[in-house]
C-alpha cells in the first residue's frame, strides 16, 4: 500500500505545479473544469489516485458504477464517442490534450552565447580587445627612434590609421566561427526534435469511436474515449477498466514494484499511463490525459511541463535534459529507483558516448594539449627574442613613453600564440560527428531505420553478429494455411468443406472464430485483384483466411457471441505457447476452445475427431505416430504447425477457472495446420551480403526446429556441408548450465561460435544468448550484437544488445521502448543499410580526420618555425581563422555527408578496439604534410627571388600586406582544397574522383572555398593581410595545389607494410577502461577536465591502497599462516576502491596462495619484473587461483 500512498501524495502535491494555459492544460479553473459534464478535470484526478478495492468503493459511491461515469461523460462502453470534432475539441477544453509540453529548445542566442563559452575564443577576443586599443593610442613626442627600431615603417605607408583593422578582423572572424557553431547546434537540435515528433507521430492506439474499431495518433485521444488494450501495448493514458481478459499489467515504471498487477473490472480496474501490457485484453473508458495523468504528473514534477511560472521551479530551468521529453513512460523496468534516476538524467544533460566518440574525445585531448605545448613556446620564444634583440644586442633602454609600442608587439606575439593554438586544437571534430551522424539519421528514414539514439547508427558499423527473430522480418509475415490435416486425412492443398464432416466442420469455424482476438480479422484488398488485408494477429489472420477458403464465414459466429460473453480467457503469452477461450452453452455447460504449438497442444490432448466427427482416444503412441507422419514432414517444409482442438465442461460443479492445468487438459483434437509464411525475396541476398561483410546472422524463433531450420536454409543462414549447430531452447540452456542450473559463460562459450539456429527459444534464452556473446572473451575483440525484436518480452534482450532493433509494424510499443532503432517496414534487408550507413559514418570521421590532422600538422610547424625564425607568422591570425573555418566547419560538412557505397560491405568490422587513424592513413597524413612544408619554406626563404618580388620576412609592426606572404597563404589555402578531394579515400584507394559527383554537397563546398579565396586574395586588403597577386602568380599557386593530387598517387604507390616507423593513433579504450565503461553504464557521462580530477583523485587512492596491500603482504609473510584474513581485508578495501574507480584502470591485485619457491625472490629486479608482467594478468585470471601476484 506503501506505493499507492506515496504515488497519492505525488500527484497531490503536483497540482500546485499544474501548468496552467498551456497546450497540453485543461482550464484555468481546475474545479470547475468539467463543462458541461456531469463530472470535473479536478474529481477525475482525485478518482485516479485511488487503487484496487478504494478506487471501486469510490466509484460506486460517486457515480453508481463505471457505467454510471460512462454516461456522466457522454460516452458509451459499446460505441464509444461519437468522434464528432466539436465534441472532441469540447473535451480538449474541459480535460486537455493527450500532450505533454516538451521543454522550451534554446533561442539562437543562447546557443551563441554557449559558442561564445569556447576558452580559445575568449582568448582570441581578449587579446583582439587589446590590440585594437593599442592601436587606437598615439605614443607622445613625435621621437620615435628612441624606441628603436621597432617602430620603424610603421608610417612610411601613411598606413598607421588602418592600425585598427586587424584587431576588428580577429573579432569579425570569431563573430563568423561563433555563428557558425551555433546555427549547427541550432540545427541539430531542430533535426533531434522532429525525429522525437516522428516518434511520438508513429505511436498510434486503438479506440472504438461510433462503434468503429480505428487507429489514431495517441496525442488525439480525449478523455470519455473507449480504448482497446491489447498485450504488448504501452498504455498512452489513464483510465478505468470497462472489460478485461486475462489482463496483467507491469507497473514497475511508476511503483517500482516488479510483479505483474492482475486487473479486473470487479478487483482492480485502475489502468495508469506509463505502464505496460503483458497479458491479456480489454477495454478501457480514459479518464485522464496528457498533463493529468500519472505519467504527466510525474513528468511535470520532474520540471518537463512548462512550469517556470511557479517561483518554486527556477531549479527546473537548471535541469535542462536539451531534450524534449517524450510522452513515454519513465524509462526502466527495472523498478525502484527508476524516479530517482529519471530526476538525475533531467538534471544533468546526458550526453550519449559512443565507441567512436570515446576515441574522439581521446585523440582531440591528446591534439589539444600538444597544440597548447606548441603555442606556449611559440609566445616564449617570440617575447625572448624580441627583448634580446632590442634590450640586450640593440642596448636600448626601456622608456616610458615607448611601453604602449613594446606592449603592442607582445599583443601581437601572443595572438600568434593563440593562433597556434587554434589551429592545432580540432574543434571541428566533435562537429563531424554531429554532422555525420545528423545526416546519416536524416537519410536512413529514407531506408526505413527510424533511429532513436544517435550513437546506435555508428555503433552499428561495427556489428558483428545479428540475431533475428524468423516471423516478420526474415518472412513476409503474411500467413496463410497451405496444408491440412482433419478427419483423419493428410490434406495437401486447403480440401473443400464438402470433404469436411459438417460437425468437424461447424467445430472448426467456431474454434477458430471465436478463440482468436476480435481485434483480428480479414479486410477486402485495396485494389482489386490484390491480397485480402491482414489486421491483427498475422497467425490468427491465417487461420481466419482458412475459414474463408472453406466457403465459410467467421463474423456471424463473432457477432452471435461478441466479446462481452466470453466467460475466461486464457491469452496467449510466451509461457503457455497456447490461448483458450471459455464460452457458456445454451445448456448452461461450458466449451473450451483452444490452439497453440502443435507438439505442446497435443500432449493435452486425450481424444482426436474421426472422419465421422466422432472422438476417439488418443493415446501417446498415436501421438508419436502423427508427430512422425504430419507434423515433421509439414516443418521439414517450413509449415508452422498449430493444432486447434476442443473441451466440454460440466456446469456442476463449475471448474475452478483459476486452475489453468486442470482445465486446459484432455482436450480432443480438431484439425492440425500447416502455415505457410514465406521468405521475404530480398532476405537471401541481404544475408549473403552480411556474411561477406564478416557479420554473422543468427536466427532465434520460438518456432519447430524443422520448421526454423527449413527457414534457415532458405534465407541462407546455413549451408549444407558447413560446420553449424542447431539447437532448440532447452537443449540449449542443458547445455549452458552446470549441475546446480546456474549458467556458465565457458559453457555458453562452446556453443555460441557455430549456434546459426536457436528454435523454440523463449525470450530468457534470447537475452542469455545475447548476453553471453557480448561477454565473452574467446575472441580477441568484444562482440558487437545487433538483436531484432517485436514482443514484449524481447525487451530485455534489445536493451542489452548493442543495437536493439524494434518492429514498427509488428513490434509491440514496449520493444520499441527498449529499442535503438525502429524498422519502419519490419524488413530485414534494412538492417543491412544501418550497417552501411554505420560503416560510412566512421569512415567519414576518418576521412575528416585525415584531412583535418594534414593542415593541423602543417599550420603548427609554418606558424611555430616561422614565428621563431622571422619573429612573425608567415600565416596571419585572421587567415589561420579562415583556414580553421575551412578545416572544420565545411571541410566536415564536405566529408561527413559523403554518401555509402556498397563497397563499404566488403571488408571486415573494424571492432572496437581498433585505432581511429590506420597506418595507411598516418602514411598520408606524414607524406602530404611532408610534402606541403616543403613548398611552404622553400615559399618562405627563396620565394622572393623565385618570383622576383619584395621579401615580406622581418616586416616591422602595422606594414602593409607583402605580395610574399600573401601568395605563401594562397598556396596554403589551395593544397588543402586539393588535399581534401585526396581525403575522400582513407583505404589506399587510387581513384579519388570516384563518385565525387554523387555528393552535391562536396562539390560546392570546394567550388564555394574557392571562390571565397579568390575574393579575400585579391580584395580582402589590410584585414586579411593579403596583397592582390597577378595571373601568373595564380597560376603558379593552382600549379602547386593541384601538384597535391599527384603526390597523393606517388604515396599510394608506397606500400605501407615498408614503413615500421609509423604508428597508428587514436586507439579504443584500454582494456581496463572497457571495464571501467559497462561499470559506469548508468551513470552520468564525465567531461574530460572531470576525467582528469577523478584520475588524480583514483591514483591518490590507488597509491595508499599500494601501501596498505605491501604492509599487509610484509605481515602475512611474517604470519606465513593466515592469508584469509588479508584477502579478506583486501577485498574490503578494493570495493571502497570501486565506488571511486568508475572510469580508470582498475588494477586490481589477486591474493591467493602460491609457495614462495614458485615465485622471484621478493626484491628482486626478476620479482619486480614478475610483478609488473603479473598486473596485466590479473584481470584475465580473477577466477583462477595459484597465482599470487601484486602490484608494488
Amino acid at each position: 500500500m506503501s506505493t499507492t500512498a506515496t504515488m497519492g501524495e505525488m500527484a497531490n502535491s503536483a497540482v500546485e505545479f499544474y501548468p496552467k494555459g498551456t497546450r497540453g492544460g485543461g482550464r484555468e479553473d481546475g474545479g470547475r473544469g468539467g463543462g458541461d459534464f456531469g463530472v470535473t478535470l479536478k474529481e477525475l484526478r482525485e478518482l485516479m489516485e485511488f487503487r484496487g478495492g478504494e478506487a471501486l468503493q469510490k466509484i460506486q459511491d460517486s457515480y453508481g458504477d463505471t457505467d454510471g461515469l460512462c454516461q456522466r461523460l457522454q460516452s458509451s462502453t459499446t460505441d464509444g464517442l461519437s468522434g464528432d470534432p466539436t465534441d472532441l475539441e469540447r473535451r480538449c477544453q474541459a480535460f486537455g490534450q493527450n500532450f505533454i509540453p516538451p521543454k522550451k529548445p534554446k533561442t539562437f542566442l543562447e546557443l551563441v552565447w554557449e559558442a561564445l563559452q569556447d576558452v580559445t575564443l575568449i582568448i582570441l577576443e581578449i587579446a583582439a580587445i587589446i590590440s585594437l586599443a593599442l592601436s587606437f593610442y598615439q605614443p607622445p613626442g613625435e621621437d620615435s627612434e628612441s624606441c628603436g627600431n621597432v617602430a620603424a615603417g610603421a608610417e612610411d605607408e601613411g598606413e598607421g590609421e588602418a592600425n585598427w583593422i586587424e584587431g576588428a578582423a580577429i573579432l569579425l572572424s570569431v563573430a563568423c566561427v561563433v555563428l557558425v557553431t551555433a546555427f549547427n547546434d541550432w540545427s541539430k537540435e531542430k533535426q533531434f526534435r522532429g525525429l522525437q515528433s516522428r516518434i511520438e507521430q508513429e505511436q498510434k492506439f486503438t479506440v472504438v469511436r461510433k462503434g468503429n474499431v480505428i487507429q489514431i495518433p495517441v496525442a488525439d485521444m480525449v478523455v470519455g474515449d473507449m480504448a482497446q488494450v491489447k498485450y504488448g501495448d504501452l498504455l498512452p493514458a489513464d483510465g478505468i477498466l470497462v472489460q478485461g481478459n486475462d489482463l496483467k499489467i507491469d507497473e514497475s515504471s511508476l511503483t517500482g514494484e516488479s510483479d505483474h498487477v492482475r486487473k479486473s473490472v470487479d478487483k482492480d480496474p485502475m489502468l495508469l499511463s506509463g505502464t505496460h501490457v503483458m497479458e491479456g485484453s480489454g477495454r478501457m473508458l480514459v479518464t485522464a490525459v496528457g498533463v493529468n495523468s500519472q505519467t504527466g504528473i510525474i513528468f511535470t514534477l520532474l520540471g518537463a511541463g512548462d512550469a517556470e511560472e511557479d517561483g518554486k521551479e527556477k531549479k527546473a530551468k537548471k535541469q535542462d535534459g536539451g531534450v524534449a521529453m517524450e510522452m513515454q513512460p519513465l524509462k526502466s523496468a527495472e523498478g525502484g529507483e527508476v524516479e530517482d534516476r529519471e530526476k538525475k538524467k533531467t538534471n544533468i544533460p546526458k550526453k550519449e558516448k559512443s565507441v567512436l566518440q570515446g576515441k574522439l574525445t581521446k585523440l582531440a585531448v591528446q591534439i589539444g594539449k600538444a597544440g597548447l605545448v606548441m603555442s606556449a613556446i611559440t609566445v616564449i620564444i617570440l617575447v625572448l627574442y624580441f627583448v634580446i634583440d632590442t634590450f640586450v644586442v640593440e642596448g636600448h633602454a626601456w622608456v616610458t613613453e615607448c611601453t604602449p609600442v613594446y606592449i603592442q608587439y607582445f599583443v601581437k606575439f601572443f595572438i600568434i600564440g593563440v593562433t597556434v593554438l587554434v589551429v592545432a586544437v580540432p574543434e571541428g571534430l566533435p562537429l563531424a560527428v554531429t554532422i555525420s551522424l545528423a545526416y546519416s539519421v536524416k537519410k536512413m528514414m529514407k531506408d526505413n531505420n527510424l533511429v532513436r539514439h544517435l550513437d546506435a547508427c555508428e555503433t552499428m558499423g561495427n556489428a558483428t553478429a545479428i540475431c533475428s527473430d524468423k516471423t516478420g522480418t526474415l518472412t513476409t509475415n503474411r500467413m496463410t494455411v497451405v496444408q491440412a490435416y482433419v478427419g483423419d486425412v493428410h490434406h495437401r492443398l486447403i480440401p473443400d468443406a464438402g470433404q469436411i464432416n459438417p460437425r468437424t466442420l461447424d467445430l472448426l469455424v467456431n474454434a477458430i472464430s471465436i478463440n482468436s482476438a476480435y481485434t483480428s480479422k480479414i479486410l477486402p484488398p485495396d485494389v482489386e485483384g490484390g491480397l485480402a488485408k491482414q489486421v491483427g494477429n498475422k497467425t490468427e489472420c491465417g487461420l481466419l483466411g482458412f475459414v474463408l477458403d472453406l466457403q465459410q464465414d467467421y463474423t456471424p459466429v463473432r457477432e452471435q457471441i461478441p466479446e462481452e460473453r466470453l466467460y475466461k480467457v486464457y491469452t496467449f503469452n510466451s509461457v503457455r505457447k497456447s490461448m483458450s477461450t471459455v464460452i457458456k452453452l445454451p445448456d448452461g455447460s461450458f466449451r473450451l476452445y483452444s490452439k497453440g504449438a502443435s507438439e505442446i497442444m497435443l500432449k493435452k490432448c486425450s481424444y482426436i475427431l474421426d472422419a465421422n466427427g466422432e472422438a476417439r482416444s488418443f493415446r501417446p503412441r498415436d501421438r508419436d505416430e502423427m508427430v512422425k507422419q504430419v507434423i515433421e514432414p509439414m516443418a521439414c517444409e517450413g509449415l508452422r504447425t498449430i493444432c486447434i482442438a476442443y473441451r466440454d465442461l460440466p456446469s456442476d460443479p463449475e471448474p475452478d477457472w483459476e486452475n489453468e492445468g486442470e482445465i486446459v487438459t484432455e482436450l480432443t483434437c480438431i484439425t492440425v495446420v500447416g502455415i505457410e509464411d514465406p521468405v521475404r525475396p530480398e532476405v537471401p541476398e541481404a544475408i549473403r551480403k552480411c556474411q561477406r561483410a564478416g557479420i554473422t546472422v543468427r536466427m532465434v524463433t520460438g518456432d519447430n526446429i524443422n520448421t526454423a531450420r527449413a527457414i534457415a536454409a532458405k534465407c541462407g543462414i546455413i549451408h549444407p556441408g558447413d560446420d553449424f549447430i542447431c539447437l532448440e531452447g532447452k537443449d540449449f540452456n542443458r547445455r549452458i548450465r552446470n549441475e546446480k542450473g546456474e549458467i556458465e559463460q565457458e559453457r555458453i562459450d562452446k556453443i555460441w561460435p557455430k549456434l546459426r539456429v536457436l528454435a523454440r527459444s523463449s525470450p530468457t534464452d534470447k537475452h542469455t544468448l545475447v548476453k553471453g556473446i557480448i561477454d565473452s572473451s574467446i575472441v580477441e575483440q568484444r562482440q558487437v550484437v545487433a538483436v531484432t525484436g517485436d514482443g514484449t518480452n524481447d525487451g530485455p534482450a534489445l536493451k542489452k544488445a548493442d543495437v536493439g532493433f524494434a518492429m514498427g509494424i509488428a513490434g509491440t510499443d514496449v520493444a520499441k521502448e527498449a529499442s535503438d532503432i525502429i524498422l519502419t517496414d519490419d524488413n530485414f534487408s534494412s538492417i543491412v543499410k544501418a550497417v552501411m550507413w554505420g560503416r560510412n559514418v566512421y569512415d567519414s570521421i576518418s576521412k575528416f580526420l585525415q584531412f583535418q590532422l594534414t593542415v593541423n600538422v602543417v599550420a603548427v610547424i609554418v606558424a611555430f618555425t616561422g614565428a621563431c625564425i622571422t619573429q612573425d607568422s608567415p600565416l596571419k591570425a585572421v587567415q589561420m581563422l579562415w583556414v580553421n573555418l575551412i578545416m572544420d566547419t565545411f571541410a566536415s560538412l564536405a566529408l561527413a555527408t559523403e554518401p555509402p557505397t556498397e563497397a563499404l560491405l566488403l571488408r571486415k568490422p573494424y571492432g572496437r578496439n581498433n585505432p581511429l587513424i590506420s597506418l595507411t592513413m598516418m602514411k598520408n597524413i606524414l607524406g602530404h604534410g611532408v610534402y606541403q612544408l616543403v613548398i611552404i619554406f622553400t615559399l618562405l626563404f627563396i620565394g622572393e627571388r623565385m618570383f622576383n618580388i619584395d621579401s615580406g620576412r622581418n616586416a616591422p609592426l602595422h606594414s602593409p600586406p607583402s605580395e610574399h606572404y600573401t601568395i605563401i597563404f594562397n598556396t596554403f589555402v589551395l593544397m588543402q582544397l586539393f588535399n581534401e578531394i585526396n581525403a575522400r579515400k582513407i583505404h589506399g584507394e587510387r581513384n579519388v574522383f570516384d563518385g565525387i559527383f554523387s555528393n552535391p554537397i562536396f562539390c560546392s563546398i570546394v567550388l564555394g572555398t574557392f571562390a571565397v579565396q579568390i575574393v579575400i586574395v585579391q580584395w580582402g586588403g589590410k584585414p586579411f593581410s593579403c596583397a592582390p597577386l597577378n595571373m601568373e602568380q595564380w597560376l603558379w599557386c593552382l600549379f602547386v595545389g593541384v601538384g597535391e593530387l599527384l603526390w597523393g598517387q606517388v604515396i599510394a604507390t608506397v606500400p605501407t607494410e615498408r614503413l615500421p616507423c609509423l604508428k597508428e593513433a587514436g586507439l579504443g579504450l584500454e582494456p581496463g577502461e572497457e571495464e571501467g565503461e559497462e561499470l559506469a553504464e548508468d551513470e552520468e557521462e564525465i567531461d574530460c577536465a572531470e576525467r582528469e580530477l577523478r584520475r588524480g583523485q583514483i591514483l591518490w587512492f590507488r597509491g595508499l591502497n599500494r601501501i596498505q596491500t605491501q604492509m599487509e603482504v610484509v605481515s602475512t609473510f611474517k604470519r606465513s599462516g593466515s592469508f584469509q584474513g588479508a584477502v579478506r581485508r583486501r577485498s574490503s578495501v578494493l570495493s571502497q576502491l570501486h565506488d571511486v574507480n568508475t572510469i580508470s584502470t582498475p588494477s586490481h591485485v589477486a591474493l591467493s596462495t602460491a609457495t614462495a619457491n614458485t615465485s622471484p625472490a621478493p626484491g628482486s629486479e626478476s620479482s619486480r619484473k614478475h610483478a609488473h608482467r603479473s598486473l596485466t594478468y590479473t584481470r584475465a585470471h580473477t577466477n583462477m587461483h595459484g597465482t599470487w601476484t601484486c602490484s608494488i
